[in-house]
């Protein structure tokens, strides 16, 4: 069920996506979709950590509504 209305929320772009800026390597990267900011907030410190762990820097976070039209930009 869960799953069915977070579909139906990203199709309409309002699903809460991670969006997660880095300086080196210059990438965004895009986690989601979640039902909510506070779900997102959770999963976005496993993100973190597993970048942080590839020697990212530079790193932004946002959480917002929105649809992606790709994953990873580099």
């Amino acid at each position: 069920m869960k799953e069915l209305l977070i579909s139906l929320l990203n199709v309409f772009g309002f699903a809460f996506w991670v969006e997660i800026l880095t300086e080196t390597p210059n990438c965004t990267y895009y986690f989601g979709p979640f039902i909510s900011q506070q779900e997102a907030q959770i999963y976005q410190v496993g993100y973190l950590e597993d970048l942080k762990a590839e020697d990212a820097k530079g790193i932004k976070v946002k959480i917002k509504r929105f649809k992606p039209n790709t994953l990873t930009i580099a």
